[in-house]
């Protein structure tokens, strides 16, 4: 049976059950061994972002919240309208739409911290933006989560809320200790864990991800990227804040993405979508990639007239 064809998504699935959806594309114990890397180094991820804060530049930013009210907005409300519109948009079957409205309603992740600098943008605004975007995300991914998914008829008793406030508790606590702990990690990033995952599951990758699906996984950081500049220049941020809020929008927090999709959801309901995440990550970078470089080509021809009329 493939995954993009079944639109059953029942909120009467057992342990028992699950496998009659999907075939596991995993075995168990490779399975197992992802669950296990995904926390461990998204925990890592956590505490290294805690340590990078600092109790200053958050009061600041607190005494002005203006840049981190914007950001907030457009991260908690762009991505996630953006994703259901997509799902509409596409049709996608509902396990596939509950898979991209997690990917929407997710915060912003420490990628997007690296990008605001490569791009120019305030960094001091970026770490405020991802903690605090990281931490409402306890209270602010399961209430997108049921609003949202009240327009998909299957899916409002179905979504696992339980489960995935859960996980996001044990791995956003984390966050908060690396601030009270201030101890230094080195951050790293889980490509190990998709490479593993596409070794094991081999080409029925392409075949089980179709053109709606990678249309969606392509469209929704562009847009993120558009609107997050868009709506910061309305309410007349400085350059440097619109760059931030930019990348902060555009940039899904998709460690986060990843792990509470494939600890939430079993495999045999999920199916392959547990990578979508991880492929919506790479065409995140990428655009942000040509955006970075598009401005720095810019900024040295902007620098260089300057320099030619004095």
């Amino acid at each position: 049976m493939e995954f993009l064809e079944n639109d059953d998504f029942s909120p009467n699935l057992t342990a028992a059950n699950t496998s009659l959806l999907y075939p596991s594309l995993l075995s168990p114990a490779m399975d197992k061994t992802i669950n296990i890397i995904m926390i461990v180094v998204l925990f890592i991820v956590m505490v290294s972002l805690g340590c990078t804060m600092e109790v200053t530049k958050i009061k600041d930013h607190i005494l002005k919240p203006k840049g981190v009210a914007i950001a907030i907005l457009s991260q908690y409300g762009i991505m996630p309208l953006t994703a259901f519109c997509l799902t509409k948009g596409f049709q996608l079957s509902e396990t596939t739409a509950v898979v991209i409205l997690i990917c929407g309603c997710c915060p912003g992740g420490a990628l997007s911290n690296i990008l605001a600098l490569a791009i120019r943008g305030d960094m001091n605004l970026s770490i405020v933006m991802t903690s605090c975007s990281t931490l409402l995300a306890l209270a602010m991914m399961p209430l997108l989560l049921y609003l949202y998914c009240h327009g998909f008829s299957n899916l409002q008793k179905a979504v696992p809320y339980v489960g995935i406030v859960t996980s996001l508790v044990a791995i956003l606590v984390p966050c908060g200790a690396g601030i009270l702990v201030g101890v230094c990690v080195l951050m790293i990033s889980i490509p190990v864990i998709c490479i593993i995952s596409i070794v094991e599951i081999g080409s029925s990758l392409l075949t089980m991800l179709s053109p709606p699906i990678m249309a969606t996984a392509v469209l929704m950081p562009l847009i993120g990227y558009a609107f997050g500049y868009i709506i910061s220049w309305v309410f007349r941020l400085t350059q440097p804040e619109r760059r931030t809020v930019a990348m902060e929008t555009g940039c899904q927090n998709i460690q986060l993405c990843a792990t509470v999709v494939k600890v939430a959801f079993p495999p045999a309901v999920i199916g392959p979508m547990y990578l979508f995440p991880l492929v919506m990550g790479f065409f995140q970078v990428i655009e942000a990639a040509l955006l970075v470089f598009l401005f720095r080509c810019y900024h040295w021809f902007t620098t260089k007239g300057k320099g030619k009329t004095r």
